[in-house]
Formats: structure tokens, sequence, C-alpha cells
């Protein structure tokens, strides 16, 4: 197909593909979906090789939260039969970090529920960092907490948080159609004050809930323009309780179709396989690791997920294989980027540092 060769190309040399390619990815048939999938595996294996990294969650805050997304099961209003409780404390959640790590996790993600974090917050999640890295030198540590306050994401980066997550989730056009609480300008301004920071910048997208074509692509060429550097696509999980809970809109191709899509508009950044990937791909899975370099391994915020050796074993059997803790995961042009923010403005990072 022309529209792939196209895509390739332009993927291997970084080069942002047409707003209608984007599109004509979504609407290819059943029939070329396995051509679609080789062709944005080839830009995946170009700047990833057959590496995946695995990344685990660590739910340190849940429920309760003030703000109305309305596919989140700890929503304001949700019914949904979640556990619900406050922050955990720094030895528990070093605990939940070394059960991720001693699966091979790379990345531990420390989430919390809540419209953003108070100073207090900021605190006890600087503890758990130290918890961690105590126990842990050198995993990745990523922080979620919602939308920050001036000068909150700087203490963060001293405290060694390396990412910040604030997912975009829905296109900017239809984003009051799934929350009112907050606005889609106000993730766009957490993200970029976790790059101003220093942070590694990770957002990403919700997919199943009802947006178009148009609506999916408009989201991930946003996440484009922020230059996120890992970029996570969730598949909606629609819970009881919650009001997105009927809809079942995803198939596995559509899935796959979404992962392709993404990989083509974001060939050299950390493209993971998120929330739902066990209920919406299903016996497709494997073929996901073609088009994304990372996974999260076993359970979810308030959902259960694979469990991790099925994860591992499911790796291996596609051919792929566990990135170790002493490979970086981005591209040399990109993990020099990132750490250039990180050492601040004007600075350069030292060839082959």
């Amino acid at each position: 197909m022309d529209l792939l060769d196209s895509l390739v190309a332009k993927g291997l040399s970084r080069e942002l593909p047409a707003r209608e390619e984007a599109l004509a990815v979504l609407a290819t048939s059943d029939e070329e979906l396995l051509d679609v999938v080789a062709a944005a595996g080839r830009v995946r294996r170009r700047w990833f090789g057959r590496r995946v990294k695995l990344n685990y969650l660590v739910n340190v805050k849940s429920g309760l939260c003030p703000e109305d997304c309305s596919y989140c099961s700890q929503r304001l209003g949700s019914r949904a039969g979640i556990l619900k409780y406050t922050w955990l404390k720094p030895d528990q959640a070093a605990e939940a970090a070394s059960a991720g790590v001693a699966g091979g996790a790379k990345r531990v993600c420390l989430v919390a529920s809540g419209r953003g974090p108070t100073d207090g917050d900021v605190n006890r999640l600087t503890d758990m960092v130290a918890a961690i890295r105590e126990r842990h030198a050198d995993v990745e540590v990523c922080a979620c907490l919602g939308l920050l306050s001036n000068g909150q994401a700087d203490r963060l980066r001293e405290a060694g948080v390396d990412a910040y997550n604030h997912n975009l989730n829905s296109a900017e056009a239809t984003y009051g159609d799934i929350c009112t609480t907050h606005g889609f300008e106000d993730r766009v301004a957490t993200v970029r004050q976790a790059k101003s920071a220093g942070l590694s910048a990770c957002s990403g997208v919700i997919a199943g809930m009802g947006e178009s074509d148009e609506d999916l692509v408009d989201v991930v060429f946003a996440l484009r323009e922020l230059d996120a550097d890992s970029v996570p696509v969730n598949f909606l999980i629609p819970f009881e309780g919650t009001p997105l809970a009927k809809r079942w809109d995803l198939t596995p191709q559509r899935c796959l179709r979404i992962l392709a899509m993404t990989r083509f508009v974001h060939p050299d950044a950390e493209v993971r396989i998120a929330g739902g990937r066990e209920i919406h791909l299903r016996s497709l899975q494997p073929l996901a690791l073609h088009l994304a370099n990372s996974v999260f391994l076993g359970d979810y915020l308030t959902s259960e997920g694979q469990a991790g050796q099925a994860d591992l074993d499911m790796i291996a059997d596609a051919g792929f294989e566990v990135e170790g803790a002493d490979t970086s995961t981005l591209p040399p042009h990109r993990a020099e980027l990132v750490a250039v923010r990180r050492r601040g403005a004007g600075t350069r990072v030292p060839p082959n540092a």
C-alpha cells in the first residue's frame, strides 16, 4: 500500500505524518490489518528493537476523587465497588514497588486519586520515593498526582522523581463531554509544567469512550505537539457505577489500528499498552507488542490485569525480550533531550553520557 510505504518512511525519519494518513490507518479493513501491523512494526523496531519495557502501578491513594471524569471508577458519585483508602505509608509503597521490581518492572508509577496534590501530599510522595530508592536505587519513578500547582513539579524532580504522568485522555473539542470539573487546557498546562521542571513527560489517551476517528487523531496529534516521551494508550474499562458503564465499542482489531496510528505519529516515543488491554485486545495482545514497546505488568489502579508471569511468557513467546535496567528506553536523541531538561536550560549532555 502506498499509504503504508509513506508512513514507514516518515516513521523511520521521525517525520510527522499527515492527518489524512493517520485517519486512513484507522479506516483500514480487517484484510489489511496485518499489513498495518507489519508496517508499524518496522518503525517500532527501528527505534526500540525487540525490547519491551515493564512498568508497575502502585495506587498510593484510592477513591473519593472530587472530579467527575466519566470513565473513572474513583470519580465523584461513582458507585463502582472499589477499595477506598487514604495515602499509603512510605514502607507500604516501597513494599508494593518491590513486588513490581521483582517481576521485572523497570519503572514504578505512583498514582494518587484527586484533583491535584497539596504541598503536604508532595511531602508524602517525597518520603515514598526515598523509601523506594533505599531498596531499589536505579528504578525509574513516575508520579501521577493530578493537576500540579506552581513549584510542585520542581519539588518532585528534587525528590528524585523521573517522570510525571498526566493523560490528555480525549480530544479538546469533546473533552467537556467526559469531564466538567476541569478542562483540556488544565491537563496540557500540567504536562508542560512537568516538562519545564525537567521531568520526563508521560501523557496518553483513553480509547473507547464514544470518540470518532477524528477525535482520536486530534488527541494523538496534540500529544505529538507536547512532545510526550511516553504515550500510554488505555482502552476504556466500562466500570459498573460510572456513566460509561455500557460502552463496549472496541474490538481487538480496532485496538490494533489505534496502536498503529499512535506509533506512526510517535515513532520514537515510548508507546505503552495500558489499561484495558486484556479485555479488549484479548488473544491479539501478542500482536500489539509489534506496535508498542512498553506494557504495564500486573494489576491497574482499581482493576485486575493479566498475571505477571503470563505477561512474561507472552513477551517471550512473541519473540521479544524484557528491557533491562541498564538499557535506555528512549533512543539516544530523545534521551538526551530528557537529560538536558533535567539538568536545566542551556546545558548539554556529554557524549556517551
